[in-house]
């Protein structure tokens, strides 16, 4: 039986994810499971997820998917590559999935995987590091190497699905995973563009919530009313600037040690931010302080949601050490016990079992609970906003 796994934020679930899915199912079979690994209440572009992931998690099973497992946090903002590698980890982790499907602006495998071979070379890897050393951003180190090495074929890299894409073909070689890749064609606008098109992308329809303006005609009508149940109680949509005194006031406490154990805090950078974080009065302030060509907002922002939320370096290393559940179908129910059967990798339904794992499990967990504890203290009703409810929180069942 063919299994298809999907990576997602799902932030929100939208009507070009529903594509998605459906194009998935048009390829393997109509009859083929979904299997989802969605990230959690803070998303990887440094920042939290407009919805909590329940809700999303719930939109998505009511849009086509059968399973929805949570990435858990280290991993939802750590760069595109250890996302892949965590999200693709834990996928290959559960032994029951057949195919990894990505989204793509090419929508052919063949350019993507010429890609991601050239860019694992090592010999790659070294030139684009010295790239790197003169000053110049990753990802514009990194096409210009490899468009010496495969011409006009390296500006794909200019899109963000044809970026996840390579990460993920990357992360199934560096893991000799077994899932045969696919890949399908993405026309929505990009994360953060805007468009008048029928099929809205993330980042317009998240500046529409902000708006106050109505995103229903751009999503799937049952996603539409989880997302209307969610802002009727005062919980969403979740913007960054809602929660910024409490985001400054946690960074004005951590210690310049704290910032320099931070992700990707090296040549420097997490004493720039320490210092900015006393010199300035604001978020932004604090990212204008800190960044140059060399350093994109992007890395600045999960640098910072990283140091409010407790993440250090190393902690991503290997796949997640357990896989939670957050939502599924009759069909998924149905499949869970296959993967039960089949992986080595504990599954959570129930937050309290995570008491009878390890250590590294337990830690991380407890992590991505403390982080919903601050997740909600972006929500509009203050009597939504208790902590402790990552741990009472039961699996959506469709």
């Amino acid at each position: 039986m063919n299994v298809i796994g999907i990576v997602g934020e799902f932030n929100p679930f939208h009507l070009g994810h529903a594509a998605h899915f459906r194009a998935s199912r048009e390829a393997l079979g109509e009859d083929a499971p979904i299997v989802c690994v969605m990230s959690g209440d803070f998303v990887q572009r440094g920042g939290p997820a407009v919805f909590n992931k329940h809700a999303r998690a719930e939109a998505a099973v009511l849009g086509g998917a059968d399973l929805v497992f949570e990435l858990p946090l280290p991993w939802c903002g750590a760069s595109a590559e250890r996302f892949a590698l965590g999200a693709v980890g834990l996928l290959d982790g559960l032994g029951v999935v057949s195919h990894l499907s990505f989204g793509s602006e090419v929508g052919s495998l063949a350019p993507l995987t010429a890609l991601a071979l050239a860019a694992a070379e090592p010999e790659t890897v070294q030139r684009v590091k010295e790239q790197m050393e003169s000053g110049m951003p990753f990802a514009a180190a990194r096409e210009k190497v490899l468009h010496e090495t495969l011409g006009e074929e390296a500006r794909l890299l200019q899109t963000p699905n044809n970026i996840l894409a390579v990460e993920y073909l990357k992360a199934l070689f560096a893991l000799r995973s077994g899932m045969q890749p696919m890949t399908t064609l993405r026309n929505e606008s990009r994360h953060d563009g805007m468009t008048d098109g029928p099929v809205r992308g993330a980042g317009q329809l998240r500046t529409m919530l902000e708006a106050g303006e109505d995103i229903r005609p751009f999503v799937p009508e049952a996603a539409g009313k989880v997302f209307a149940r969610e802002r009727a109680a005062g919980r969403g949509p979740v913007a960054l600037e809602r929660m910024e005194q409490a985001l400054m006031s946690r960074l004005r406490m951590l210690s310049q040690d704290d910032f320099c154990a931070l992700p990707d805090a090296t040549e420097g950078l997490g004493n720039r931010l320490y210092k900015a974080v006393r010199d300035e009065g604001s978020l932004m302030a604090v990212l204008a302080a800190v960044k140059t060509k060399r350093y994109p907002l992007s890395r600045l922002r999960r640098m910072v949601m990283a140091a409010v939320l407790g993440v250090r370096e190393g902690m991503t290393e290997g796949a997640p050490p357990y896989a939670r559940l957050l939502a599924s179908t009759e069909r998924g129910r149905d499949l869970l016990r296959d993967v039960a059967a089949r992986t080595g990798t504990p599954i959570v339904t129930k937050p309290a079992s995570v008491r009878e794992l390890s250590a590294q499990a337990q830690d991380v967990f407890a992590l991505t609970a403390a982080a919903r504890d601050f997740y909600v203290l972006g929500y509009e009703a203050a009597e939504e906003r208790r902590g402790g409810s990552d741990w009472r929180t039961s699996p959506v069942t469709v």
